[in-house]
Parts: C-alpha cells; sequence; structure tokens
C-alpha cells in the first residue's frame, strides 16, 4: 500500500530560500511537488518556477497539484546533472534560488514494482528514470566481484562488502538474482549471526548502494552543485537536503570550498584581498535538522540535514 510522500523540512527549506516575489527559482528534485507547490504559491505572476525529475510519473503527478495554484511553472524530465543545458534550452541563464532534496519519494521507495525497498518482493531495479538501461539486476548480476565490492564499501559502507559480494557471484552462477528477497536472502547469508541481531534492516547499506550506482546519484549531485553555483544572482541561495553521509560529505565540502578562503595567494601571512574574497557564505555554519516533533510524525526525516549557501 501507498504512503502519502510527507515533504521533510518543508517550511524551514522554502524559508531558506529567502523568496522574492518576482524571483526565478528551480526544485533540481520535484518529487510529489511538496516543496515546489509551497515555493509557487510565494510567487507573483512574474515569478518562475522550474522544476527537475528523472521520473516521468512524479512530473505527471505533480502537473496536477501544482496547476491548481498556478500556471507560472515549467517541468523538466531530465536529470538535475542537465540543469543548465535545459535552463538555456529555456533562456535562462540565472536564477535566484535552487533547492535539492535528494531522498527517495515515499511513492518510489512503497511502490513495490520499482524495486527500491528491501522489505517488498519486486523484481531487482531501483531506476529513478524508467527509460535507462542500467538497473540494480544488471548490476548484481553482471558487475565483477571487484566492481560489487567496490559499490557496495564506497556507497553503502557496509564492512561485509567482500563477503556479500563474493556470495551474489557465488549463486548467480547457478541462476540469475532476480528479486529483491532473493538479495536480501543473500545478505543475511554473508552476515554473522550477532550482525542480524543488531538493530536495523542488514540489507539496508546494501540497497542503498545499489541505488546510488544505478542512478549516479553522488556523480550527479557533484555536477549539479558546480553548475548551480554558477547560475545563482546576487543573494540567490541554494538549498540542500541530504539522507546519507556520502552526500552530506559532498554538500558540505563543496559549499565550504566556495565559503572559505585560505589566506592570501599573494602573501599567506596578510588577510584575503578583495580579489581574494568569498563568493558566496555560509547561511548557517551549523547543519540544520528536523525538529522533535517533525521526526515523531515522519521518522523518515530523521536523517535528514539540511544546508543553506548564499551568492554575494
Amino acid at each position: 500500500m501507498n504512503k502519502e510522500h510527507v515533504t521533510v523540512l518543508l517550511n524551514e527549506a522554502v524559508d531558506g530560500l529567502n523568496i522574492k516575489k518576482d524571483g526565478i527559482y528551480v526544485d533540481l528534485t520535484l518529487g510529489r511537488g511538496g516543496h515546489s507547490s509551497l515555493i509557487l504559491s510565494k510567487l507573483n505572476k512574474s515569478g518562475h518556477l522550474y522544476a527537475f525529475d528523472k521520473d516521468i510519473e512524479a512530473i505527471n503527478k505533480s502537473q496536477e497539484v501544482l496547476e491548481k495554484i498556478g500556471n507560472n511553472f515549467t517541468l523538466i524530465h531530465s536529470d538535475f546533472r542537465n540543469l543548465t543545458e535545459e535552463l538555456q534550452k529555456l533562456g535562462v541563464n540565472k536564477v535566484d534560488g535552487i533547492i535539492m532534496d535528494l531522498g527517495v519519494s515515499s511513492p518510489q521507495f512503497d511502490d513495490a514494482s520499482r524495486g527500491f525497498s528491501y522489505r517488498n518482493e519486486s523484481r531487482l531495479d531501483m531506476r529513478m528514470d524508467q527509460e535507462q538501461e542500467l538497473s540494480a539486476f544488471e548490476v548484481v548480476n553482471s558487475y565483477s566481484l571487484n566492481e560489487l565490492t567496490r559499490v557496495f564499501r564506497e556507497y553503502g559502507e557496509d564492512k561485509y562488502s567482500y563477503q556479500i559480494a563474493k556470495n551474489i557471484v557465488k549463486h548467480r552462477e547457478n541462476n540469475p538474482i532476480e528479486t529483491t528477497f532473493d538479495l536480501v536472502e543473500i545478505i543475511k547469508e554473508s552476515k554473522p549471526q550477532k550482525e542480524l541481531q543488531k538493530k536495523g534492516h542488514p540489507a539496508k547499506q546494501i540497497f542503498q548502494a545499489i541505488r546510488i550506482e544505478v542512478n549516479d546519484e553522488l556523480g550527479a549531485l557533484k555536477e549539479a552543485i558546480e553548475q548551480g553555483l554558477t547560475l545563482l544572482n546576487a543573494s540567490g541561495r541554494f538549498v540542500i537536503i541530504s539522507f546519507h553521509s556520502l552526500e552530506d560529505r559532498i554538500v558540505k565540502n563543496e559549499f565550504l570550498k566556495v565559503s572559505k578562503v585560505e589566506g592570501n595567494r599573494h602573501n599567506v601571512y596578510s588577510l584575503p584581498s578583495e580579489e581574494d574574497e568569498a563568493k558566496f557564505r555560509l547561511i548557517s555554519h551549523k547543519v540544520i535538522l528536523p525538529s522533535e516533533e517533525e521526526m515523531e510524525v515522519n521518522p523518515r526525516s530523521k536523517s535528514a540535514k539540511m544546508r543553506i549557501l548564499e551568492k554575494k
């Protein structure tokens, strides 16, 4: 049964954009239109919202929702790594704010047929863009032992990565690994009993790793941040909500890189000159977390971390 998607840090994120009524805003992760709906409601007819999603189902569902609020929006069926290219097609070269919510939307996660969840039996899939070729099935059944181990270690940070990869290769010699439950059983077989007794599902980290690999989430994130920084107008803001340490580390490092100047290139003992001053500033030096109330109502928000950057 599909659960209604609850947008994480909804008001905090949109407040973080510091919206101007006639501004141009970009939602890079449309999903079911939670952030986009609130942004659109704050714009007048001179303002405009552009929203991206790789999932055509998300585009179609959100179109209906947003049309009830206004018509000054454009939905773009594309990976957010194509941000600059897609906006240039529409004659947009500068924007006043960008938002990214990197969580998998609940309808995707709860739809068993999409193969994202280790709690539902489905063919291995995990594609956010249903038109792309690479799926979880291809990763699990065609990647080498070394490739699987790398994916599990880098993106899942699971200490049993090698053993799980080894058992996957062994199992698929007889028959392809078809379903999410087939994979869960192999993961369970690969871990000692003491590990299986710990809190949390034993397959969580491996499923996360495969999802990241299938959708090249970290590569796309880096590209989108780099492009977004060049698109922002003065006083424009970049708001990003991440849900695991790998994403947050990228966001933190990319934001720090442009908001901090390490001394002066001419004289290490002098203060930074005007030409060396950072062109961006962090709105909050501490990561912004959901409130206790939000975490109580929406358990999926517990791992959310939000960072906000402003162009000077």
